[in-house]
């Protein structure tokens, strides 16, 4: 590894939207440590030998532990970190289980702790500063009772007011922290005969792409002067419908 080279952590990253922003870093000379629950048995990752894997529910103390521990041992520290991992189902509140209510909060917040925690630690161990970018929802500024998702809303809006306190706790440090709010991106995770309906939930008619969010994750990356910016990619539906 060059003295310059970045390493940069992915979480979520086996398929769709983590596995893009993973794939982009690597073209870009990134050394990249992905993480999902069964990664090395199945992704849409570039072969690389810039490339670690790691294994785990991120929502582990101990998974938290292994990703950052793999970054600095085998890259020589940590430059960045992409907040991927999600769940997200819509249920009428009252409708919600305490299993669910365990299953989100353990991904969308603790997932998000665990890992960031330890990785802004490693970049204060460093010399180069750092980046987090946290991929959130717009659904946290525009709720529809098309689709009633209070526990997106209540994991997702803490993400975006995280990514103010840390952005300015360690803006001197030289650690930025940003958030990507989208609104329904074609991905694995939605049905295609739901497309129609969720395309209509845009002001501009369509769904987002994987490709909208690579850009937006692309462009934080490489703007120095924005930190604790909530950056929406959703086709207008923050600014109304």
């Amino acid at each position: 590894m060059t003295t310059t080279q970045k390493t940069v952590i992915v979480t979520g990253a086996s398929q769709g939207i983590g596995a893009a922003v993973a794939n982009l870093f690597l073209d870009r000379g990134y050394n990249v440590v992905a993480n999902s629950r069964n990664i090395s048995q199945k992704n849409e990752l570039r072969r690389s030998d810039n490339l670690a894997l790691v294994d785990g529910d991120i929502g582990l103390a101990s998974t938290a532990e292994k990703i950052v521990a793999t970054a600095v041992k085998r890259f020589g520290g940590v430059h960045g970190l992409v907040n991927n991992a999600g769940i997200f189902f819509a249920k009428p509140f009252t409708e919600y289980t305490n299993e669910d209510y365990d299953a989100i909060t353990g991904v969308n917040l603790r997932g998000f702790f665990e890992v960031s925690r330890a990785a802004v630690a490693a970049m204060l161990s460093g010399d180069g500063g750092g980046h987090i970018v946290n991929i959130s929802t717009s659904l946290v500024d525009h709720a529809n009772s098309k689709v009633p998702s209070a526990l997106a809303s209540l994991t997702k809006g803490g993400l975006n007011a995280v990514t103010k306190a840390l952005a300015v706790e360690y803006a001197d440090r030289g650690i930025r922290a940003n958030a990507v709010a989208l609104g329904v991106i074609r991905t694995p995770m939605h049905e295609p005969a739901t497309y129609d309906f969720l395309a209509k939930q845009h002001p501009v008619g369509r769904l987002g792409e994987i490709d909208d969010v690579v850009d937006a994750v692309l462009y934080l990356e490489n703007a120095p002067f924005v930190t604790g910016e909530i950056l929406h990619v959703d086709g207008g539906q923050s600014a109304g419908h």
